[in-house]
C-alpha cells in the first residue's frame, strides 16, 4: 500500500504520461475509494501541480494556467489558487473571495451586520452550492489548506462517509461557524452583538429561524 505522499508522486508521473485522467480511473488503479483521489486532487491542487477539469484531473502546466492575477485570502493572506474559492455576496453585489471554508466562515464574521448569501463547491463533484445549506466536516485529518480544515457536501450522506474515512464532525453551517470561531479563539461578542445567539450572525439565516 502506497502512503499518500507515493500516491500523489504516483499520481504526477501518470498525468505525465497520460494528460488527462478520470478519478474513477485513479480509484481502480490505485485500489482507494474515490473521496482518497479526491482528498489527493485537492491538495495537489492547492500545491499548484494539478488542475480539475469536468471530471478529471490535469498537470497544471503553463499552456493550462489561466492568466489571471492571483488575490490574497483576507482572512490567513495566503494566495487563492483554487479554481472555485468560497465565496460572499455582500448586499447582493460586492463578491468576497477566501482560499478555503475555513476562513470563508471566519470572514462571516467581518460581515455580520450585512445581508450576505455565500457559494462553495461540494467537494466530491465540484458543483456550486448555497454555503448556508452545505453540510461541512470540521477537523479531519485531511488539510487541503487552512487547519482546522472544512471540507463542503451537498449531500449530508457524503459527509458522514468522508468523516468516517477521515475523521471530522460532520456540522451544518451555523454549528461548523461557531466551532471554527470557537476553535481559533476568536471573541464571538465582537462579531455580533450581546442581544444575539451566535447562530444569528448573519441576517439571512436570521430571516430563516425565523419562519
Amino acid at each position: 500500500m502506497l502512503t499518500d505522499k507515493e500516491r500523489k508522486a504516483e499520481i504526477l508521473r501518470i498525468l505525465r504520461e497520460k494528460k488527462e485522467v478520470t478519478v474513477k480511473e485513479l480509484s481502480h488503479i490505485f485500489g482507494v475509494s474515490a473521496m482518497t483521489i479526491y482528498r489527493d486532487i485537492r491538495e495537489l491542487e492547492r500545491e499548484g501541480e494539478v488542475k480539475r477539469k469536468h471530471g478529471s484531473v490535469i498537470l497544471n502546466t503553463v499552456e493550462n494556467k489561466e492568466t489571471i492575477p492571483i488575490k490574497s485570502c483576507p482572512i490567513c493572506e495566503k494566495p487563492i489558487t483554487r479554481s472555485h474559492p468560497y465565496k460572499i455576496i455582500v448586499e447582493g453585489s460586492k463578491i468576497v473571495e477566501a482560499c478555503c471554508e475555513h476562513c470563508g466562515l471566519m470572514l462571516h464574521r467581518n460581515y455580520a451586520e450585512k445581508n450576505v448569501s455565500a457559494l462553495t463547491y461540494d467537494f466530491i463533484t465540484e458543483k456550486p452550492i448555497n454555503a448556508l445549506d452545505a453540510y461541512y466536516v470540521v477537523g479531519s485529518s485531511a488539510v487541503p489548506c487552512c487547519s482546522p480544515s472544512v471540507i463542503p457536501f451537498i449531500n449530508k450522506d457524503d459527509a458522514e462517509k468522508f468523516s468516517k474515512g477521515f475523521g471530522g464532525k460532520v456540522l451544518n453551517f451555523i454549528d461548523a461557524y461557531n466551532e471554527i470561531i470557537n476553535r481559533m479563539n476568536i471573541n464571538i461578542k465582537s462579531c455580533c452583538s450581546p442581544q444575539q445567539p451566535v447562530s444569528f450572525v448573519l441576517k439571512d439565516l436570521n430571516k430563516k429561524d425565523k419562519e
